[in-house]
Order: structure tokens, then sequence, then C-alpha cells
């Protein structure tokens, strides 16, 4: 099983180079309004399309890990990359007790790879807490 995302996104060729430095990978398919990844790890179809005239606006992705070595791993690439935004560990968020880094795409699209220490129970309003709030990017609302 593999989820696919399909990302309204304003410069293809642009995504398609932050893209390639968050993945470490080329796109299987590529024109100027279009784009697709065809990843394994983490499994993801990924599209990008430019076609519509609009931005895809979402709080938050995410790519969930199965260890604090693999979080390890993403900090360095995205570091490597010029393009880590933020590293939280052992951090209360979503009622799970959590490492994570976080980037944003080109559109302001904020992506977090995390990966959940336990899980915590369900108490009180998520609101106010901070809690996945992406960074705002730089020229993004």
């Amino acid at each position: 099983m593999r989820p696919h995302l399909s990302l309204d996104v304003r410069d293809v060729p642009a995504s398609v180079a932050f893209y390639q430095r968050v993945f470490a990978e080329e796109p299987q398919k590529r024109s100027d309004t279009y784009a697709k990844f065809d990843l394994t790890t983490p499994a993801l179809n990924l599209s990008l399309v430019s076609s519509t005239g609009r931005v895809s606006k979402v709080n938050h992705l995410g790519i969930e890990v199965g260890t604090v070595e693999e979080v390890a791993r993403w900090k360095q690439r995205l570091q490597e990359a010029g393009i880590l935004d933020r590293v939280e560990e052992n951090v209360a968020c979503c009622y799970a007790r959590q490492d994570k880094v976080w980037f944003s795409d080109p559109d302001g699209n904020a992506w977090e790879v995390f990966m959940v220490h336990e899980q915590l129970p369900v108490e009180g309003s998520i609101v106010n807490t901070g809690c996945c709030v992406p960074a705002a990017s730089p020229g993004m609302p």
C-alpha cells in the first residue's frame, strides 16, 4: 500500500528541485506543469501540478518513521540540503510524545518527519497548545 498525494504548486520546476533535495530521488515523470515522484522510502506517490492556478494548503504533511535513528538521518539530510526548519525532541504533541523535524516546501506546505515514543491520554483541547503549528515560511502568511 502506498498513499498518493497531489499538490497544486506555483512552480513545478522549483518544487521538483526542492523535493529532489528532500527525498534524494528523481521524479518518475516530469514536464513544466506536472511531476510525479514514485517513492518507495517513504512509500509515497507524490505528484506536483501547476495547471490549476491554485496552491494546495493543509495544516501540515507528515512522514512517520519507526526509530529515533531514522529521525536523526532525516535531520542530517535536511540540514545538508539547507531546508531544515526546526527540531523538536521528546515533545508532547497531538496526544503523543514524539521526536520530529520540520521543513517547508516552496509553497509553504509544512512537513514533519516524526517518531512516536508513546501515545498519551486525550485530555483537554488541542487549541492553544502550540502543538503541530508549523513554522511560518518566509513570504507566506
